[in-house]
C-alpha cells in the first residue's frame, strides 16, 4: 500500500494552533498513518524560516520557501526580499541540508478588489529570475489571474514547477504541460460545484498530476468548510481515482511518484 504525498501544505498555519497536542503530534499521528511525504510551503519571510524548521523536525518533511502574491504587498522593498530569499535558498548543498525543494508559494491574486497589481506582478517576475538563477522549480498560485500568470511563466521558459490547487481551463492545463509544467489539485476537485476543475483533470497526463491539501483550508468532501490537514486527502484521491478510471493505489503511487520527480526527492 502506497502512500499520500501532500505537495502543497501550511502547517504554520494559526488554525493548527487549535490541534490537541499542537501542530507537531498532529504531523506526528499523520506520518504513522497513510501520509508518507509532506512539503511544507512557506508564503513570506518569516514562516519561510519556519517551514525550514520544521522540515528538520521530520525525515519525510520537506520545505517551500518564497512570497505569497498576497503577502507580498506588505513588503515594499522587493529587491532586499529577493536578497533574502536567495540567502535563505543558498547554493545546492545548503539547500539540500536545510531540505529546500522549491521555491513558492510565488504567483498572483486577483481576488480582492484592494490589490496591487503591478506590485504582485513586479513581485512575481524577480521570485521567477530567482527560479532561473538558482536552477529551482516554483510553485505557483494563480487565483483570478490566469492570462497573466500564463505570460509571466512563458517569458522564464527555463523555469518549471507546478500550478498549485489549479483553477485554470483545460486547454491551459494542456498548454502549460506541453511547456514542461505539473498541475496540483486540491480537495476542491472534490467539490460537486467544480466540474471545470474535473474536467482540467481529464485533460492533464498522468505524468504531469499531482494532488495536495493546501491545509488548513479547501479540506475535501465531505470534510468541507473544516479544518483540513494530509492525512484528509485520501478523499480527493478517491475522486481522482474515480475521474481518471484508476485505482486508489494506482492515484497515490502515481501522484507521489510524479511529486518526488519534480521536487528531486
Amino acid at each position: 500500500m502506497h502512500k499520500l504525498f501532500d505537495s502543497h501544505a501550511h502547517y504554520f498555519d494559526g488554525h493548527f494552533k487549535k490541534v490537541e497536542g499542537g501542530v507537531n503530534a498532529l504531523l506526528e499521528q499523520l506520518f504513522a498513518g497513510e501520509v508518507g511525504t509532506i512539503v511544507n510551503v512557506g508564503t513570506d519571510l518569516a514562516n519561510s524560516q519556519m517551514v525550514i524548521d520544521t522540515a528538520a523536525r521530520f525525515e519525510n518533511m520537506y520545505a517551500a520557501v518564497g512570497i505569497h502574491p498576497s503577502d507580498g504587498q506588505d513588503y515594499d522593498d522587493i529587491p532586499a526580499v529577493i536578497d533574502a530569499l536567495r540567502e535563505m535558498i543558498g547554493n545546492k548543498e545548503t539547500r539540500k541540508a536545510r531540505k529546500i525543494v522549491a521555491l513558492g508559494e510565488i504567483g498572483l491574486d486577483y481576488h480582492y478588489p484592494d490589490t496591487n497589481k503591478p506590485h504582485q506582478q513586479a513581485f512575481f517576475e524577480e521570485q521567477l529570475k530567482l527560479a532561473e538563477e538558482l536552477d529551482i522549480p516554483v510553485i505557483i498560485h494563480d487565483r483570478e489571474a490566469h492570462g497573466d500568470c500564463f505570460d509571466a511563466v512563458c517569458r522564464h521558459p527555463s523555469v518549471q514547477g507546478v500550478f498549485h490547487c489549479y483553477s485554470g481551463s483545460a486547454e491551459m492545463a494542456k498548454d502549460l504541460v506541453r511547456r514542461g509544467w505539473y498541475i496540483s489539485f486540491s480537495g476542491v476537485v472534490t467539490y460537486p460545484n467544480a466540474p471545470k476543475v474535473r474536467e482540467a483533470l481529464e485533460a492533464v497526463p498522468l505524468d504531469r498530476i499531482l494532488i495536495e491539501t493546501d491545509c488548513p483550508y479547501l479540506a475535501p468532501v465531505p470534510h468541507r468548510g473544516k479544518m483540513n490537514h494530509s492525512g484528509l486527502m485520501r478523499h480527493t484521491a478517491e475522486t481522482v481515482a474515480e475521474v481518471l478510471g484508476l485505482s486508489y493505489d494506482e492515484v497515490v503511487a502515481m501522484t507521489a511518484a510524479n511529486a518526488a520527480k519534480l521536487f528531486g526527492i
